[in-house]
């Protein structure tokens, strides 16, 4: 029979419980020499029972094996120390060089509008204006640049507005075309109509005084 999945948690039933750990602790103990074994590993397993008793192997000395484990646990302390204490001086010196380089900035934001020149040199000043120079090159070369998008800009805008009033000029000039080779066919069409009403029917007679014609 397949046996179910075992619900991790504590045994309440004592006598369950102290089964379950025989097995559990016996083939804890055979995993651990197979390990050993099989791998050639340093295995230490120190099992406590419920009451206390001790169970342990291992397939070399126990203290020594203990003492390893110490040993290597504080040079793993160590290491994470200094890790942590690197990586802690390295924030520290990246905050101090950002603080340096703001400040720097802030300087030179401030010469650049004109205060704090008092304390300038004439080589700092020269090269405050060459910086000067530099940036009103660079604005005078985007407004040209602006400048010249927005006359393209209207040019086209211009060029379609042209078009358009050509569009509307050939269609107000074949409307009138229209109109008027509709008011020709109109006129055409009347004097059809009187020359039709003056032609239908006898001619009258006309008589004179005596009777006669």
């Amino acid at each position: 029979m397949v046996r179910g999945k075992t619900e991790m948690k504590r045994i309440e039933n004592a006598t369950s419980r102290q089964v379950t750990f025989s097995k559990r602790r016996n083939g804890l103990l055979k995993k651990a020499f197979e390990l050993s074994v099989l791998c050639d590993a340093e295995v230490a397993l120190i099992i406590f029972s419920p009451r206390g008793k001790l169970y342990e192997f291992s397939n070399f000395s126990m203290n020594k094996t203990i003492d390893r484990y110490q040993n290597r646990t504080k040079d793993l302390m160590s290491s994470n120390n200094t890790a942590v204490e690197d990586l802690q001086l390295e924030k520290e010196l990246d905050s101090c060089t950002i603080t340096k380089k703001l400040e720097h900035l802030e300087v030179s934001k401030r010469k650049l509008l004109g205060g704090g020149l008092d304390s300038c040199s004439i080589d700092e000043l020269q090269q405050l204006e060459r910086q000067l120079e530099r940036s009103l090159s660079k604005i005078r070369s985007r407004k040209y640049q602006i400048l010249k998008e927005e006359i393209m800009k209207l040019k086209e805008e211009e060029k379609l507005l042209l078009e358009e009033n050509a569009a509307l000029q050939v269609g107000r000039e074949s409307l009138k075309k229209r109109e008027t080779k509709q008011r020709s066919e109109s006129k055409e069409q009347d004097i059809m109509d009187v020359e039709t009403e003056l032609f239908i029917g006898l001619p009258e007679r006309r008589t004179t005084t005596n009777g006669f014609l």
